[in-house]
């Protein structure tokens, strides 16, 4: 069955990284654009940052450009979101999907906890 496995969540200091990575499986990874939202806590789910089936276009929410990194890698059936300079109001939960090209068909991961905290 479809898989969407996200990891790499965790407790940062402002200004600290963290490396976000989901696992898919279940279905012809290529075939999807891929994608990071996020939703902290009362707030409606946003859009992070995605990136084309093979990798050749990205998008970034304002608030992610210049900060963080979106990536993938075909052969393994992942995606990556690089985050740096990370700031308090980055703190929710970031989840991975996954979307057709063509049908717009669309995957979700159970999420993980990013806390930007001192």
């Amino acid at each position: 069955q479809v898989q969407l496995v996200e990891s790499g969540g965790g407790l940062v200091q402002p200004g600290g990284s963290l490396r976000l990575s989901c696992a898919a499986s279940g279905f012809t990874f290529s075939d999807y654009g891929m994608g990071w939202y996020r939703q902290a806590p009362g707030k409606e789910r946003e859009l992070v940052a995605t990136i084309s089936a093979f990798g050749d276009y990205t998008n970034y929410a304002d608030s992610a450009k210049g900060r963080f990194i979106i990536s993938r890698d075909n052969a393994d059936n992942s995606v990556t979101l690089q985050m740096n300079t990370l700031k308090p109001e980055d703190t929710a939960v970031y989840y991975c999907v996954a979307t057709h090209w063509k049908f717009g068909t669309r995957y979700w991961g159970q999420g993980t906890r990013v806390t930007v905290s001192s």
